[in-house]
């Protein structure tokens, strides 16, 4: 039997301060003396019980259902900057696909990059009809993240370019595309492979707050540099929050923001206060609600005190290292292939925008509050070998039959994807991808965030009977006072 003595152990103090059973997760309160509209008067002279529990540990005390309950936790997502050197990489990879496919959309690419002090090197298989000045993109793109000069970790104009490309390999090239003779339904998988797509109502991009709060500082970082609000800062720098979430039946919900990190480098004459008191005005008060912050918020900024060497000078860079930061911040799944420097055969990137427009169109239609989507492929095959759906237990209806509603509205085969997304396009687009997310943004370019209206048997889904009534979730409000700024 559990006595007096157990109290101490089974009260805690939950987010926003308020006393909770850590038995039945909810806020004792007292059974009489009520203030009008039901407030409770305080915590003595408890006269009622809450469960056995409860009545053994705590006598006399009644519970009523809090907010903030004790089944709380932590999660953390982190970004970083364009002047990562991890990024700055991912950029180059991109800009050369944008490149190729500007000038021939039929382009077959797959660029890797690497960059350390006073170097950049782009390497892989290109095939296409472009004619591309790789070294002058490597510049370029080096220039436009702020690379220009030795002190700030790289400099666009005198650094070593080297080229090492060749064409795609002819065996890859039969088995995909026939060397150009397969029609569009046909194109297979440019390799095997996994790919998730992942939605939560939590946010108005429905994507996780964590991941979306982390990369809009992050963005906000190269906006108020680039626009000269704080010129001592240098391109390098990361970000990450820290979310208190409560689990709602399977859904998301975001309580607080209990840790924001920024380090991001600087000039030599700037002093560690002055660097901490400008990121909370200029960096974070603009982009996290006010709602979300309490006095209780824990701020690292630059914790390591001294950021001065950055960029490729600071730490090698490499594509496809930043494979968390490109989508979801560690929530969902991640298959584990890269996305900058693939044309659109390359399923690891077409495969990962058309399943994140599935579970996207899923969770915007009503049928769920939070949705992963997977999708598999073989090389040289277009039809996906499995496609699997959890909601998560917040689905409006059994998962099997919003599988079902999926196959129905979406076309996984890669030819396929690759023309419904319009994913053959170049020009400056996939480069905006390789910086600060491919998820969650509005820009046109970003064509598999739309939201695709969903249909069952053909009749459009409001107007089907067998699911009236039956659609839980209330669309989020771009008003309301929880939304983050719109940076990006």
């Amino acid at each position: 039997m559990i006595g007096k003595s157990a109290i101490p152990f089974l009260l805690g103090v939950a987010a926003g301060g308020a006393i909770v059973c850590l038995c039945c997760s909810s806020r004792p309160r007292r059974g009489g003396g009520r203030r009008k509209g039901g407030e409770s008067s305080g915590f003595s002279s408890y006269s009622e019980l809450c469960c056995r529990v409860c009545k053994l540990a705590h006598p006399g005390v009644m519970c009523t259902p809090s907010l903030y309950m004790a089944e709380t936790f932590l999660f953390t997502s982190e970004s970083v900057n364009e002047g990562h050197p991890d990024k700055l990489c991912d950029q180059i990879s991109d800009a050369v696909l944008d490149a190729c496919l500007a000038g021939d959309p039929d382009s077959k690419v797959a660029c890797e990059t690497c960059a350390k002090t006073g170097m950049v090197m782009i390497f892989g298989e290109v095939t296409t009809k472009a004619r591309v000045d790789y070294e002058k993109v490597v510049r370029d793109t080096c220039r436009d993240a702020g690379f220009t000069s030795e002190e700030v970790g790289l400099n666009c104009d005198t650094c070593q370019v080297i080229v090492n490309v060749e064409e795609q390999s002819p065996e890859i090239a039969w088995s995909v595309h026939g060397m150009g003779t397969k029609e569009t339904e046909e194109i297979g998988a440019g390799d095997q492979g996994i790919m998730f797509g992942y939605a939560t109502d939590e946010t108005p991009e429905l994507m996780p707050l964590t991941h979306v709060l982390a990369t809009r500082l992050g963005a906000q970082l190269t906006k108020v540099r680039k626009n000269g609000t704080l010129p001592w800062l240098r391109p390098d720098g990361k970000t990450q929050v820290t979310v208190e979430y409560r689990n709602e039946r399977g859904a998301m919900v975001p309580i607080r923001v209990h840790t924001v990190l920024i380090s991001t480098q600087h000039d030599e004459t700037v002093s560690h206060d002055e660097i901490a008191n400008a990121l909370r005005r200029h960096v974070i008060l603009p982009v996290i609600p006010t709602a979300y912050l309490d006095d209780q918020t824990i701020f690292h900024l630059n914790p390591s005190g001294r950021f001065v060497i950055g960029g490729p000078h600071g730490d090698a860079g490499l594509t496809g290292r930043k494979i968390i930061v490109d989508t979801y911040g560690g929530w969902g799944a991640h298959g584990g292939g890269a996305f900058s420097g693939k044309d659109p055969t390359k399923v690891d990137r077409s495969g990962a925008y058309i399943v994140r427009q599935a579970a996207k169109s899923v969770v915007a239609a009503g049928l769920a509050r939070r949705c992963i989507i997977q999708v598999s492929y073989a090389i040289g095959v277009a039809e996906p070998l499995s496609i699997f759906v959890d909601t998560y237990g917040t689905g409006a209806i059994p998962d099997r039959d919003i599988l079902a509603i999926v196959k129905e509205n979406f076309d996984f085969r890669p030819g396929m994807v690759a023309q419904q997304l319009d994913l053959n396009r170049g020009g400056y687009r996939y480069r905006k991808t390789a910086a600060y997310g491919h998820f969650g943004r509005s820009d046109p370019d970003f064509t598999w965030e739309v939201v695709k209206p969903l249909t069952c048997r053909g009749k459009p889904l409001d107007s089907l009977d067998s699911l009236s009534g039956q659609l839980l979730v209330r669309p989020f409000s771009s008003s309301d006072e929880t939304s983050p700024s719109t940076i990006l």
